[in-house]
């Protein structure tokens, strides 16, 4: 392999003052930087311009990253959001096509908050709006009154499911993670396994399911934030170590084929 592993950040679509522009927050490039150890490039939000093999071609993974903004309702058939609901049709449009190609070609993914949120919509799953308004349920929001540390801070257990991929980086039965988000997984899409729920039941990461054609593909998505402060905390970072051993792996076989075609 002749450098680090290429890996895609997922982007969002802003406008800011009189412009437009593609973001992505600094903690997940710096986690794929430094957990991960590969070079982060952005995929802008431009499903107009480029078709998902286009862009899978130049990666060996991506990162499917949070963002204030929720998927659009209509791409998994459920209500009309609530009226002020942030959301971004151009990321939507981008990173939906992109899940399901980057599975079906075996290209690492790793999906964090709105991120594992888009993995279980592409794939034909469906979501909650508002968690904290299910009898039962907890409120899964953090504090936006307090310091990111706090909001960022441990917020409530997960319970780590047996034989699954989390425990497999050798995740113990239960971990404390944060908690930021409003939505969560409502129907499980079909191919993917539960790898851990919160106490009231909510699914807080998944995989997806062995026995499928892509199977040997690392695709995992989590509800929490694992990127935030990764190098201290040894749970979030096996999983972005995981996640950039399995980008190595892609990078190594992408060099061999350009070599047997050279």
């Amino acid at each position: 392999m002749s450098g680090l592993p290429l890996i895609g950040v997922t982007a969002c679509s802003k406008q800011v003052g009189l412009h437009a522009y593609h973001i992505s927050g600094d903690k997940y490039v710096r986690a794929v930087a430094i957990a991960a150890k590969g070079l982060p490039l952005i995929i802008p939000s431009l499903a107009d311009l480029f078709d998902p093999a286009n862009i899978l071609d130049g990666l060996d993974g991506i990162l499917f990253t949070g963002s204030p903004s929720n998927i659009e309702p209509f791409h998994y058939d459920g209500p009309a959001s609530a009226p002020g609901t942030a959301h971004d049709p151009a990321r939507d449009q981008s990173t939906l096509p992109l899940i399901r190609a980057a599975i079906a070609a075996g290209v690492p993914v790793l999906g964090i908050c709105r991120g594992f949120q888009e993995m279980n919509v592409a794939l034909g799953g469906s979501l909650h709006q508002k968690v904290h308004e299910l009898p039962g349920m907890m409120d899964h929001r953090e504090d936006d009154t307090q310091p990111l540390e706090v909001q960022y801070g441990p917020a409530h257990a997960v319970a780590i499911s047996p034989g699954g991929v989390l425990a497999s980086l050798g995740l113990p039965d239960t971990i404390q993670v944060n908690s930021i988000h409003s939505q969560g997984v409502d129907r499980l899409a079909p191919g993917l396994q539960v790898e851990a729920r919160a106490p009231d039941g909510l699914v807080e990461a998944f995989s997806l399911k062995q026995g499928k054609a892509f199977a040997d593909a690392f695709a995992l998505g989590v509800q929490w934030h694992p990127e935030w402060q990764v190098s201290s905390n040894p749970y979030y970072l096996a999983i972005f170590k995981a996640f950039g051993d399995a980008c190595r792996k892609r990078a190594k076989q992408r060099d061999a084929h350009a070599s047997n075609n050279a």
